[in-house]
C-alpha cells in the first residue's frame, strides 16, 4: 500500500487527547479484541497432528499425511489412502478446501522447473512449485509469468486450482496462462490435457479446487523478462472512483486500496519501463496497517475526528516509486494475518458495488480498519473460473485475524450477490451448489467431468460436498 507511516496516521492522537474520547473504555474493548484466538490442540485424542491454514480459521487432524516425490507414489495415495484425500499447497485459502480427517497430501516433493522453450516463452513446472521460487527460476531462463497475484506464497497447482489472480489491462488470472496440464486422478489415471487433447478435463479441472485430482505439472505461457515501474500514490477516494475506467485503460497493472474512514485510497500502478533499477525498500505496509488500526482503536466512536486526522496526514504522503523485474514487485509480503471475502463482479458493476460496500461498512461497522482491495481481471474460458466469459472487477474485504468477520456475510456478501458477483474460490463466502450452478453456465458439464474422474468422491471433504453436491 506504500509508505504511509504509522507515525503520520496517529500523529494527532496526543494533541487531541485520548482521554477526550474515553480512553479507559476503549482500552478495555481493544484488549478484548487484541487477544490471540484460543490455541488449538497440537494433536487429537488419536495422536493425529494438527493442520491449520495461514489465518487459523480452517484446521483438521488428518489420519494420514503424504509427501510423494513421484506420480507413482501420488497415485498410490489417491487410490488407497484413507479418504477424503485433500491436496495442500501453502494453506493460504480461507475457505475449508483442505481440512480432512482422512489424508493430507503435499506436493512439496514434486516442485521445480522441468523444461522451458525459449522460442515460445513457455515453461513446464511441477505442481508443487511455489510462486516465490518460480519467479527467479523463470528469470534465469529469460522468462517471467504474465501476471502475479498479491502474494507469492502459493504453489502453482493451488493458485490455478482456486483461480488466484492479479490485476491488469487485458490480463487473465494465473490459470489463463496454462496451455497444458497433467493431473493424477483417484481413478488411477494420469491425464495429459490441453485445449485439443482431453479438452473437457482441461476446461473443467484447470480451476478444480483440488476436487478432480491433483495437478502434478503445468505448462505456462510466459513472456520475456521485463523491468517495471511500480508507483504508489495516495488520492481522495472520490477521485479514484471517478478515474477508475481511465486508470484501467492507461496502466498495464493497476489496483487500489480504499482506506475506510479516511476518505482516501492508495493507488498502485505497474508499467513496463527501461528506467534503471530502483529496488523495493523495507516493507512499509505493515506499519501503515498498524497505524490504521491504532487510529481505529482511538477514534472508533469519533469517526469525524478519525477521518479528519487521517485525511490531513494522508494528504502529505508523497508518491513512491520503485523499478525492478516484475516478479520482484508485483507480489508483496503480508505478515499481518487476516481473513478475507472477495467477489468478482461484472466490470460495469464494480464501482457501484464498491460504493455500496464502503457506505455499508462506514455506517454499520466502525471497527473495520483493513483496506478494501480493488482489481480488474480479463475473461477466460475455464468452466469454473469466476472470470468465465466476462471481464471482471474484484473487491476484497478483509478483517484482522483476531477480530470477528461476521460482517462479510451480513452486510458485504449481500451487496456482492445483488450486483451479480461470483466468489473467489479461496476466500470466504456462503454459497452452495444451488447458488453456484446459477452463476456458472458450464457448471453441470464440470460436475460430470468431476464424477468421471472421481466416481467414489474420494477428493470431497465436507466443504466440497456442499459446493458440488448439496442443493
Amino acid at each position: 500500500m506504500g509508505k504511509v507511516t504509522r507515525r503520520a496516521l496517529i500523529a494527532g492522537g496526543s494533541v487531541i487527547g485520548i482521554g477526550a474520547i474515553g480512553a479507559g473504555g476503549l482500552a478495555g474493548r481493544n484488549w478484548l479484541r487484541d487477544r490471540e484466538p484460543a490455541a488449538l490442540a497440537t494433536q487429537d485424542a488419536k495422536g493425529h497432528l494438527l493442520w491449520s491454514n495461514w489465518s487459523g480459521i480452517a484446521h483438521s487432524y488428518p489420519e494420514k499425511r503424504g509427501a510423494p516425490k513421484s506420480e507413482e507414489e501420488l497415485l498410490s495415495i489417491l487410490t488407497r489412502a484413507p479418504a477424503p484425500v485433500r491436496p495442500v499447497g501453502s494453506g493460504h485459502s480461507f475457505t475449508a478446501l483442505v481440512p480432512t480427517d482422512g489424508t493430507l497430501v503435499t506436493l512439496d516433493g514434486m516442485a521445480g522447473l522441468v523444461s522451458h522453450d525459449a522460442a515460445k516463452n513457455q515453461a513446464t513446472v511441477r505442481g508443487g512449485t511455489r510462486l516465490a521460487d518460480l519467479g527467479p527460476a523463470l528469470a534465469a531462463v529469460g522468462q517471467e509469468m504474465i501476471n502475479l497475484p498479491d502474494i507469492n506464497k502459493q504453489s502453482i497447482a493451488g493458485a490455478i486450482g482456486t483461480a488466484t489472480h492479479g490485476t491488469g489491462r487485458g490480463i487473465q488470472a494465473v490459470h489463463g496462462s496454462v496451455v497444458a496440464m497433467r493431473i493424477a486422478t483417484p481413478s488411477g489415471e494420469v491425464i495429459d490435457c490441453d485445449a485439443a487433447t482431453r479438452p473437457e478435463v482441461f476446461n473443467a479441472a484447470r480451476v478444480g479446487l483440488g476436487a478432480f485430482g491433483v495437478v502434478t505439472q503445468v505448462t505456462l505461457q510466459n513472456q520475456p523478462l521485463h523491468r517495471i515501474l511500480k508507483r504508489t500514490e495516495v488520492r481522495p477516494t472520490g477521485e479514484v472512483l471517478e478515474d477508475w475506467p481511465a486508470l484501467r485503460r492507461k496502466h498495464r497493472n493497476v489496483e487500489f486500496y480504499v482506506l475506510p474512514f479516511t476518505g482516501h485510497s492508495a493507488v498502485i500502478t505497474n508499467d513496463i519501463t527501461d528506467r534503471p533499477v530502483k529496488p523495493r525498500g523495507p516493507d512499509a505496509d505493515t506499519e501503515t496497517l498498524m497505524g490504521l488500526k491504532q487510529l481505529r482503536d482511538w477514534f472508533e466512536f469519533a469517526p469525524s475526528l478519525r477521518r479528519k486526522l487521517a485525511a490531513e496526514e494522508l494528504a502529505k504522503v508523497p508518491p513512491e516509486e520503485m523499478v525492478d523485474e516484475g516478479w520482484k514487485l508485483l507480489s508483496n509480503e503480508r505478515p499481518v494475518r487476516f481473513n478475507e471475502c472477495e467477489y468478482h463482479l461484472p466490470i460495469e458493476a464494480q464501482i457501484p458495488a464498491l460504493r455500496d460496500v464502503i457506505a455499508a461498512i462506514e455506517e454499520h461497522r466502525k471497527d473495520v480498519f483493513f483496506p478494501i482491495e480493488v482489481r480488474v481481471i480479463a475473461p477466460d474460458d475455464a468452466w469454473l473460473s469466476p472470470f468465465y466469459q466476462r471481464e471482471s472487477g474484484s473487491i476484497a474485504v478483509h478483517a484482522y485475524y483476531r477480530e470477528d468477520h461476521d460482517f462479510f456475510f451480513t452486510i458485504v456478501e449481500p451487496i456482492f450477490r445483488r450486483h451479480g458477483g461470483r466468489p473467489h474460490w479461496g476466500k470466504l463466502h456462503s454459497l452452495k451448489a444451488r447458488d453456484l450452478a446459477a452463476l456458472y453456465p458450464r457448471w453441470k458439464d464440470a460436475g460430470e467431468v468431476r464424477r468421471a474422474l472421481d466416481p467414489e468422491g474420494r477428493m470431497l471433504n465436507d466443504y466440497l460436498k456442499g459446493i458440488f453436491l448439496d442443493g
